[in-house]
């Protein structure tokens, strides 16, 4: 019999029964594949056929199968996400804030691997699911980025023109992905290596003071002004001068941006109605934005210096002083340059991007190195080992060949990666991997530390160990490290990032011993966009000694 009766079990068969002719699907994997289509699977290989008597393991057995066939995903009938019960107006916002972290880990060994959330009339779906994130990640038939969404975290936030906060769909898109990604990519990211060891040595004489006085400081605020100081240079081209002297204040551009990441999310946690307030976080961040924006036009009109030429993309990428010289001077193939109205939008997001994210990742870096004094011992021993001193200008290549500075940055990254809001909208209805349906429109955000966090897919996960990084099989699945998402839309900064990380602990750790003095635990800051640290407190204490190399 060619035509079979097939339905999704987990409703009842009448409600998604459908004829399939299988009389040309000559294996099980292609029956699968077509099935996929007919019913929006995501992933076809994780289709199995049931019938009364049981699990349908050939083609054959399908065929002499005269009762309804069901289809199951990862042998789990079809089911909808769960999640805990809404309130009035607030929805599930008591269960999961303040500590958001902690109650998402709660919420999925309650209710599974996707679970519904509905926060001030906002429904995201949350996974801790692999799996999930590489279907989600995938920029594919099911999934796309649409910040422009309002149950997107990113909404209050949006600007169609900018590349991470825009809609993969807005016809900015492909121009602002052929211009932005070059300006970070391997080689342009070499050339800043100068630009980033001087910023961070111009910090060293405020720490040295900070030591003379035998004094402690909170390691996000002085990681806010050195990554500020980093990204300032590599993107505008400019001096902030924040390590004139100890209580240098912030400059205004680096200032605006921790409010405007505040902002929004702070927006994303309001009722939508209270935007109309005269002091509300969306009225805040529209002023923010708009100062903002003012002060880096003013800030982009340095560049280019007189007589630069345009270049090509490739040329500009590697040739240009910082990342709006390069924008004002790259041309495409078709000799055309960035639209003006394109720029600023996005110098604002890749600032913003790059300051907030490595300066709340420093900070627990910093954190992790007092917590854990043998990890300063190790890295410490690697950077001797490999010649340096205090006068040597690093490599790339060197930098990025250090093995357990490689292990303990990527641990770092797997439990405290500061990014949690990669939200990606279903384009249509889909059955994801775990058998959850997804229903078209909804927004669906793998969470990072959640995902880093998954006991299924990492040896003793809550646990810091840099040494796991030593295996082969440290990662059981490619997204289950993901601490700069993945796909098209994935992080077109992480090359800066994973240089500016290592190379500032490298050069702090090579001048100082870090020792936690903080008077309580860690909390983060549970209104901040990202993962960032309130009250960790250091003292950085300049070494006076350093070891012989190790043979």
């Amino acid at each position: 019999m060619a035509t079979k009766l097939v339905y999704l079990e987990g409703s009842s068969p009448e409600a998604t029964l459908c004829p399939v002719d299988i009389e040309r699907l000559e294996t099980l994997d292609k029956l699968k594949d077509h099935i996929a289509s007919i019913f929006s699977v995501a992933e076809a290989g994780s289709i199995s056929f049931h019938s009364e008597s049981g699990l349908l393991t050939s083609i054959d057995e399908i065929n002499r199968t005269v009762a309804k066939i069901g289809v199951r995903v990862d042998n789990q009938v079809i089911r909808e996400p769960h999640g805990p019960r809404e309130l009035p107006f607030v929805g599930n916002y008591f269960e999961i804030h303040p500590d958001h972290i902690g109650n998402h880990e709660r919420l999925f060994h309650r209710y599974g691997n996707v679970i519904k959330t509905v926060v001030m009339g906002r429904t995201v779906y949350l996974t801790n699911d692999p799996r999930v994130a590489k279907v989600v990640f995938g920029e594919n038939e099911f999934f796309t980025k649409m910040p422009s969404d309002f149950n997107h975290p990113l909404f209050s936030m949006n600007n169609n023109v900018a590349l991470f906060i825009g809609d993969t769909t807005s016809p900015a898109f492909k121009l602002a992905h052929k211009f932005i990604p070059p300006s970070m990519s391997t080689n342009a990211a070499q050339r800043y290596m100068p630009i980033l060891q001087n910023a961070v040595q111009d910090s060293f004489t405020v720490f040295d003071q900070l030591d003379g006085r035998q004094a402690a400081w909170n390691t996000y605020q002085y990681m806010l002004k050195l990554s500020g100081q980093v990204m300032t240079k590599v993107v505008l081209g400019m001096d902030v001068d924040h390590f004139d002297t100890v209580d240098t204040q912030l400059h205004e551009i680096v200032r605006l941006i921790g409010d405007y990441v505040l902002l929004g999310r702070t927006s994303s946690l309001s009722l939508p109605c209270l935007k109309y307030l005269p002091f509300s976080s969306a009225r805040r961040l529209s002023v923010t934005t708009h100062r903002l924006i003012s002060l880096l036009d003013q800030a982009a009109a340095a560049w280019p210096l007189p007589g630069a030429p345009d270049l090509p993309i490739p040329k500009a990428a590697v040739q240009s002083t910082c990342i709006t010289d390069y924008l004002k001077r790259a041309v495409d193939e078709k000799n055309e340059k960035l639209p003006h109205e394109y720029l600023i939008p996005n110098i604002a997001v890749v600032l913003a991007a790059g300051i907030s994210t490595t300066s709340s990742m420093l900070s627990y870096i910093l954190y992790l190195l007092a917590r854990y004094p043998d990890t300063q011992t190790k890295i410490f021993q690697e950077v001797v080992d490999n010649n340096v001193t205090p006068t040597t200008p690093w490599a790339y290549d060197t930098l990025m060949s250090l093995p357990y500075l490689d292990h303990f940055v990527k641990e770092a990254l797997r439990l405290h990666g500061p990014a949690f809001q990669p939200a990606r909208n279903a384009k249509k209805d889909v059955i994801v991997p775990g058998a959850y349906r997804i229903p078209a429109g909804a927004v669906v955000n793998p969470l990072f530390s959640s995902l880093h966090r998954n006991g299924d897919y990492w040896d003793n996960p809550g646990r810091f160990d840099p040494d796991r990084w030593m295996a082969a099989d440290v990662k059981k699945h490619r997204m289950a490290y993901t601490p700069f998402a993945a796909g098209p839309r994935g992080c077109v900064g992480f090359n800066i990032a994973h240089l500016e990380l290592r190379l500032v602990v490298a050069l702090l750790v090579y001048r100082y011993e870090f020792v936690d003095v903080s008077a309580e635990p860690m909390r983060y800051d549970p209104e901040y966009l990202l993962d960032r640290l309130m009250n960790c407190y250091v003292r950085a204490i300049k070494r006076t000694t350093r070891p012989g190399k190790e043979l």
